[in-house]
């Protein structure tokens, strides 16, 4: 049985002025803006140069080149499979103490020399600032590698079956029999690398599919695990479009698992290609997804008003509102709304827009011309509209970078477009109620949107909290009181939401890890019959 390390989070550093850590990830952040590397696919261990490159480029200034990458297309993913493949009859049956050992040091080198590298990639090429940059990609993934680690031993160390005398049962741990396709999204860190390293945890292979808009920190966390001593094969790094990698993928017969977070309609793509070949695979692939999220804010009468402005804010402005969780859509009452609003207003007017290399602003660049143009369609859209007001923001410009003033649309129909479609923006849309109508109100925030990620109630009225968590009990995956509906902590609040956000199997946590193994039961007999005949069949 092994031994089980219990984790602890990992500290944010503060970076506050004058502070070495400050310095320190200034100085990498300029040394890599000064380059522009060559990034191959990683198959089997080799680097792969197929010549067919795209650009990773700033956000925030979108004309300086950070890398070229080369794109993976349908030779280089069947060669990646049999990478896995091959990888797969060692790997799967290597001890989970070795296999704890790796991602335990690939914490310590991230809490070491490679700190200040995945931060300042993940700043620079998805436009996070310092403090972002490092709660993501820096604490939350050191997390996520000694949570897991933890987790996979409790698993694994869990006996639940009775053996009676004469006789032995136990369980066995099995990886999947086959690889687990990773699809990782551009907006954290983290999550890209946790996709395809909490599958091969447990034993498995993966083939990793990075998003085309957030290569280079995939990148160094792919070198990274391999200093870690990640064996070749175990998980092969292959930037690529959906088309040309994806749909091959997920036709090939030894495809176990996807490990998924990303669009909607990708993960419906996904479902429905796995459905239409689910009699070719040699076992039923696992299907883990976090989607979309609209996601809500409650508040009572009763709320502080500058407890509601500020999670307002953070909750929907933070990491340019480019979270699955961020605040979208909030329900304030008419009576509170004025002084809400004066709070509100006032504190935005002091949030800069602009490079994370000034450490100064609050909010810096959304991640490419293709979001740039969905989300200010959205703010138009509001604009034009008799039913809707903008009392922050509204204005943009990707003249140098894909900037976006962080936005409050105020609107009178609850129904209305952005208070039910998901933008994935600095976009937050008010409606007030008539606090008489709180209990009305509680079905209108269940009932508007699909997804059901994440949510949060704020007042100070303990029936009213009591009434609204009971009854919004599918609303949200991660629910908050009296707080932003952002933040969620590796082994504090698991994390994954249902209906149309996802399977709900709660990255950060043993349940997301059970998702990655197959179980065996094993019955071994001591005393084995050697007559058929049962007591019952004995003559009076």
């Amino acid at each position: 049985m092994s031994q089980i390390t219990k984790a602890v989070n990992e500290p944010i550093l503060p970076f506050a002025a004058g502070s070495p850590e400050r310095a320190s990830l200034q100085a990498k952040y300029d040394e890599m803006a000064s380059q522009i590397i060559d990034i191959p696919l990683i198959i089997g261990g080799q680097e792969i140069r197929t010549g067919d490159t795209k650009n990773c480029i700033m956000p925030h200034d979108h004309k300086h080149i950070l890398a070229k990458y080369h794109n993976a297309g349908e030779a280089e993913a069947s060669m990646a499979i049999d990478a896995a493949m091959e990888a797969w009859k060692t790997w799967s049956v290597t001890s989970l103490e070795e296999r704890t050992a790796i991602f335990r040091k690939a914490a310590e080198l991230l809490q070491g020399h490679w700190r200040d590298t995945i931060n300042a990639a993940t700043m620079l090429n998805q436009s996070k600032n310092a403090f972002q940059a490092e709660v993501d990609a820096a604490c939350e993934l050191i997390d996520f590698f000694n949570f897991n680690a933890q987790y996979a031993e409790e698993i694994t160390a869990k006996q639940p079956l009775i053996s009676p005398e004469g006789m032995h049962n136990h369980l066995e741990y099995r990886p999947l029999e086959g690889f687990v396709f990773a699809i990782t999204p551009f907006n954290f860190t983290s999550i890209a690398a946790n996709l395809p390293s909490a599958p091969a945890l447990m034993g498995n292979v993966a083939l990793w599919k990075p998003a085309s808009s957030a290569v280079l920190p995939c990148y160094y966390l792919m070198k990274m695990l391999e200093e870690a001593g990640l064996p070749a094969g175990v998980i092969n790094f292959i930037p690529g479009s959906g088309g040309k990698v994806g749909n091959p993928v997920l036709s090939n017969p030894n495809l176990a698992g996807v490990h998924f977070t990303g669009s909607t309609a990708t993960f419906h793509h996904i479902w429905k290609t796995i459905g239409s070949n689910i009699d070719q695979y040699k076992t039923y692939p696992r299907i883990v997804g976090e989607t979309g999220g609209k996601d809500f804010c409650l508040a009572h009468e009763s709320v502080n008003p500058d407890e509601l402005a500020t999670a307002m804010i953070r909750g929907a402005f933070e990491y340019q509102g480019q979270k699955c969780s961020a605040m979208s859509r909030a329900y304030i009452p008419t009576t509170i709304w004025e002084d809400v609003k004066e709070k509100y207003v006032a504190e935005l007017e002091t949030v800069k827009v602009g490079s994370p290399r000034d450490f100064s602003n609050f909010v810096n660049a959304v991640i490419d011309k293709a979001a740039f143009d969905s989300i200010t369609s959205y703010i138009d859209y509001a604009k034009e509209s008799d039913d809707a007001e903008i009392i922050s923001g509204g204005t943009y410009d990707d003249s140098k970078g894909y900037f976006i003033q962080p936005t409050t649309i105020l609107t009178t129909d609850p129904n209305f477009k952005t208070m039910e479609e998901e933008i994935f923006g600095p976009v937050l849309t008010v409606y007030l109620y008539d606090p008489s109508k709180w209990s009305d109100t509680i079905d209108l925030v269940d009932s508007t949107s699909p997804y059901a990620l994440t949510g949060c109630i704020m007042g100070k009225d303990k029936d009213a909290m009591k009434e609204a968590k009971d009854r919004l009990m599918h609303a949200a995956g991660n629910f908050y009181i009296n707080d932003k509906p952002t933040g969620a902590v590796v082994g504090q609040q698991p994390f994954g939401g249902s209906r149309a956000s996802g399977t709900n199997d709660k990255a950060g946590s043993d349940l997301n890890l059970m998702r990655w193994i197959s179980v065996r039961t094993v019955k071994e007999t001591f005393d084995t019959p050697t007559d058929y005949r049962y007591p019952f069949l004995q003559v009076d």
